[in-house]
């Protein structure tokens, strides 16, 4: 685990905050640039659309779980059991899936719990209804 190495993470706190800003159109650019002249990393993997955390299981998983979760509740069913949750109430069946597991394991400790790990609405391009990144207007080419 190299970020959590203390000099690793020294050595990049003294790095220029200028350089470290996203201006050059791909992220984590510092740390692809780094393997770069060495090609120890194929260069296809190394320049490939950064995944967000959110999705980072892929896709086709994101995709299968939504799936799934609109084959386990009716719309009438979800109206009828999204209401039984008065903080950070579901809004999609998919919501409602990973609320009921919460709940499951976590009984009544949703307060712990701040809005579903939503991006911040208050953030141009943010305000979205999906936990997903790749809804997001500057996600890139991954969410395609």
């Amino acid at each position: 685990m190299p970020f959590g190495d203390l000099d690793f993470v020294s050595y990049c706190m003294k790095i220029d905050l200028e350089k470290k800003m996203n201006r050059y159109g791909i992220g984590k650019y510092l740390l692809r640039a780094a393997f770069e002249e060495d090609k120890l990393i194929p260069w296809d993997i190394l320049m490939r659309e950064k995944a967000a955390f959110s999705d980072a299981v892929g896709h086709s998983l994101v995709n299968d779980l939504i799936e799934y979760a609109g084959s386990l509740y009716s719309d009438e069913e979800f109206e009828a059991r999204k209401q039984r949750f008065v903080h950070a109430q579901p809004f999609t069946k998919e919501s409602l899936l990973y609320r009921e597991i919460f709940e499951k394991y976590y009984p009544g400790q949703s307060e712990m719990v701040a809005d579903f790990w939503m991006p911040n609405r208050e953030w141009e391009g943010c305000d979205v209804n999906d936990p997903s990144a790749r809804v997001l207007s500057n996600y890139g080419a991954s969410g395609e």
